[in-house]
Order: structure tokens, then C-alpha cells, then sequence
């Protein structure tokens, strides 16, 4: 929505007065307004406490206080911008809203009698935490810096990996009453500009009042269907990984209050990748990746096989028959995995709403004290809980946390299928799961490719972590202007 625009009247005390009524002076105990006087001219300057850098206003307002009234003509509007206000980020405005907003996200707002545009002074900072290294994206050997909440604070630490001339921060905002800053990422002369054009539109026509849960609200709003449990975009919090997609075409989308870095676009198999295959040697990097897939695909498609086999031990061969159920105990099989699944996702939220220094403890209730007297009472059997484990070390060596939760879902309606209608309930349910991943897309580009539609170079690299000297084409895919490395 368009911002409703307000002028400079013609009176000096007008337009005090009308930028303290936007800003309610008198009822925010933290937006300040100060009565100045200098070069016999009467200013005022609004702005918010704790953003403003009150050394650097202190400076400008001593600069300000030596001037003679002469030394601002015959035009003192440059004579202020471009003499006598000694910081780089300085600019001037001629709506009065447009200028109460800004002052609203850290800017100072300086109105000077006898001058009808508001000049804007950039001295602001933000409360900051820290680069340490994401808990979710941690490496052995590697940079140890990662994303903050404060989106200048990112860009920097992006442009520290791209020292290109051709990289592209392209600003927005969203939100009618959050304003919340948006930066859009890009290489200019990689990136394909049909897709950079398609994100800003997207991206614009965001129509809500604010962002309360910054990237997630955006996600919400250009992933499309909205009950998809399957991430369309990816997220990371380290620079050095959102530094590679940028030169490989991606288009990146930084929101201010976020650690997370959107990547646009995003395949299934984006979220199965990791920094670490990358920090290690080829083979050892195409030897992790290969674990990776097969413990996450085990977390899927492990527990509702295992069920089939159980109560259909007609299926197993004579040498395999140790894999079916030796104790069914006194609960039905469907029904303590449904209860495991659940009680491992309780166990997780648990984790989430206590502090760090009793997580250990409470994994250690949970695994010993209660997974331990469960198997004795006969609530559980012993085949339940180590399929269950096997599931849930699959699910934590997911990557992506969003993908892991997807398959979480998939796997109990895989659970369920079978347990309704046994084989015919679990091949159909496979079946469904990936023709479901087939439709799917993430800004026009198949879900689940380069597997389907099939292209052998793409997965050839995306399936086997290749040596860096060998990939010397961007992706196909992303429809880059510069398609050699």
C-alpha cells in the first residue's frame, strides 16, 4: 500500500508540530525531540532513543553551533548537506511522513526554519549480538562467523565473500506498520534477470501489516500452497554458504531481524546439502553426502518397511527372518510407533522451553528412565525402539530442520498407510508422496530436479559431492548470463 504523502507546509512551527503528532512525542517515553537554535535559525531534531549514535550527533551539533547566519546563505540547504553536516549518510526528504517513518527506523530527522525539505542524518545503530557460528550449520574445520539479526551486519559479511562489482542489494520494504527492511541479493551479470524481476514482484505484492516472524511470514506468502509441508526456499545462517548459491545464480533475500538467509530458488535435493562435504577432501565430502542421503531416506521409508515385514513375515526370506517381531507385546505394533513418534517430538518441544544446562538431563529421563521401564512393562518392544532410533538419527541428520519435520510428517502417513492396508498401503503411499514431490516446484523450477525431469550432469554433481576444479558450469537450471565458472 502506497504511503499517504504530507508535504512541507510553510511554516516552520507547522511542521514541528505535525512530525510530533505522527511521532507522539508526548505518550513514547523513547522518541526525543530537541529545540535547537543555531545560525540564528530555529531547528528541530527528532529521533529514537537507543538507535541514534549519540557521538555522532554530539559532533554535528557542535559543528552546527559555531555557525554565523551568513555562512548558511544564499542557499542553506546545500550549504548544511553538502558543508557543514560532516557524515557520509546524509539526505534530505520533502514529505513530512515519509520522513516521520524513517526517524521510526533509526534515522535522525533535522527540520530547519526556512528550509522546505527535512534533512535525514543516517547516524543510527542497532542492538547486535555477536557473528558466532550457527548451532544448526556447524563444521569441523571453517569459518566460524554467521548471521545476526541486524541486516546492514549481513550485507557486510556478504560482501566480505563477493568483492564483485556486479553484486547487487537491491532495498525494500515490507509491511504497512513494520516497514520491515528487506535486501534482495544478487549478481548482476550471473543471475538470471527475468528470475531477480519475478522475486521483487512477489516479494511486492506482500499486502499485511507487519512481519512479525520475519523470513517465515515471507514464506509463507511466495512458497504458494500453503499447506505444503516441503520448504520451496532454503535457509542458511552462514555466509560462506550463502556466498557459493550467489555466485551460482541464486537470488538471496535478507530480512532485517533475521539470521536467515533466504535462497531462491531451492530444490529437494538443496536441502540435503552441507558445508562440511565442502570443508573436506572429495572423496571424504562425496562420502558424507552419500551417508547423508541414506540415513535421511531411511528416516522416511525405514519404520512403515519394517511394520510391513512384522506382520507380514511371509515377505522375508529364511535368512532374514531375524528382522521380524520376536515379543509383540501388550500394545498393537501401528500403535507404539504412532506413540514413539509422538512421544520424540514431545521430548523435542520439551528440549526447545527448557534451558540448555537441563536439556542433557531430560535426553537422559527420556532415553534411560522411561525408553527403559516403556520396553519392561511391555509397552514398547525392543524392535520398536531401535527402528525408532534409527528413524530419528536419520531425522537429525537432515540438514535442512524444515525438511527433516516434512519427512516426520511423511513418514507417519507412510506409517498409517501401511498399517490400513498393508503392501498395497505402503507402495501407494510412495507413490503418492512422489508424485506429489514431482508437481511440486520452487519459483518455477521442479522440485526434484535434476531426478525429475532428468538431467544427468546435474545429478551426477548433486548425487556425488564432485571436486571444485571439476565444476566449472553453474547450474543449468538457474538460467545463468554467465553460465562458465
Amino acid at each position: 500500500m502506497e504511503r499517504e504523502k504530507q508535504p512541507l507546509f510553510s511554516s516552520y512551527a507547522k511542521n514541528v508540530s505535525y512530525m510530533k503528532e505522527r511521532l507522539a512525542v508526548d505518550k513514547s517515553f523513547d522518541v526525543i525531540h530537541l529545540d535547537l537554535k543555531y545560525a540564528g535559525r530555529n531547528m528541530a531534531l527528532f529521533l529514537i532513543d537507543g538507535f541514534a549514535k549519540d557521538e555522532i550527533l554530539h559532533y554535528i551539533m557542535r559543528i552546527l553551533a559555531q555557525l554565523e547566519p551568513d555562512q548558511l546563505k544564499p542557499d542553506p540547504l546545500e550549504k548544511m548537506l553538502k558543508t557543514y553536516i560532516p557524515y557520509i549518510e546524509v539526505d534530505h526528504v520533502k514529505d513530512l511522513n515519509k520522513a516521520s517513518d524513517l526517524v521510526l527506523g533509526g534515522p535522525a530527522a533535522l527540520v530547519v526554519e526556512g528550509i522546505d525539505e527535512v534533512i535525514m542524518i543516517d547516524a543510527r545503530t542497532y542492538p547486535v549480538r555477536s557473528p558466532d557460528e550457527p548451532d544448526l550449520e556447524r563444521v569441523v574445520r571453517g569459518s566460524r562467523d554467521g548471521f545476526v539479526e541486524t541486516i546492514v551486519f549481513n550485507t557486510a559479511l556478504l560482501r566480505r565473500r563477493v568483492r564483485d562489482r556486479s553484486l547487487r542489494m537491491e532495498y525494500m520494504q515490507i509491511g504497512r506498520r513494520s516497514m520491515t527492511d528487506i535486501a534482495l541479493c544478487y549478481l548482476d551479470d550471473i543471475a538470471d534477470p527475468e528470475r531477480v524481476e519475478d522475486t521483487k514482484a512477489v516479494l511486492q505484492k506482500i499486502d499485511t501489516d507487519g512481519l512479525a516472524m520475519a523470513e517465515k511470514t515471507i514464506e509463507e506468502y511466495i512458497s504458494g500452497r500453503h499447506w505444503n509441508p516441503y520448504p520451496t526456499v532454503r535457509y542458511t545462517e552462514r555466509p560462506d554458504t550463502a556466498a557459493a548459491h550467489v555466485y551460482e545464480g541464486h537470488v538471496l533475500i535478507l530480512i532485517d531481524g533475521s539470521p536467515s538467509v533466504m535462497i531462491t530458488p531451492a530444490t529437494f535435493w538443496h536441502h540435503l546439502q552441507h558445508a562440511e562435504e565442502y570443508r573436506q577432501k572429495p572423496l571424504v565430502g562425496a562420502y558424507l553426502r552419500m551417508v547423508r542421503y541414506l540415513a535421511v531416506f531411511a528416516s522416511i521409508f525405514i519404520l512403515p518397511l519394517y511394520y510391513l515385514l512384522a506382520i507380514n513375515p511371509e515377505y522375508l526370506p529364511a535368512n532374514l527372518s531375524f528382522i521380524g517381531l520376536n515379543e509383540e507385546g501388550t500394545v498393537p505394533l501401528i500403535l507404539q510407533f504412532l506413540l514413539a513418534e509422538l512421544g520424540i517430538d514431545i521430548l523435542r518441544l520439551a528440549a526447545v522451553h527448557i534451558p540448555s544446562a537441563l536439556a542433557t538431563a531430560l535426553g537422559l529421563v527420556a532415553a534411560i528412565l522411561i525408553g527403559q521401564v516403556a520396553v519392561e512393562v511391555g509397552l514398547f518392544s525392543y524392535e520398536v525402539v531401535l527402528y525408532l532410533s534409527i528413524a530419528a538419527i536419520g531425522t537429525y541428520a537432515t540438514p535442512s530442520y524444515e525438511l527433516s519435520l516434512a519427512n516426520r510428517l511423511v513418514r507417519m502417513f507412510l506409517l498409517i498407510a501401511t498399517g490400513m492396508f498393508g503392501a498395497i498401503g505402503y507402495i501407494a503411499g510412495i507413490t503418492l508422496w512422489l508424485l506429489y514431490m514431482i508437481r511440486m516446484s520452487s519459483f518455477r523450477i521442479a522440485y526434484f530436479w535434476p531426478l525429475l525431469p532428468f538431467s544427468y550432469r546435474a545429478f551426477r554433481d548433486v548425487f556425488i559431492r564432485s571436486p571444485i576444479p571439476l565444476k566449472n558450469r553453474r547450474p543449468v537450471f538457474l538460467n545463468p548470463q554467465d553460465p562458465d565458472r
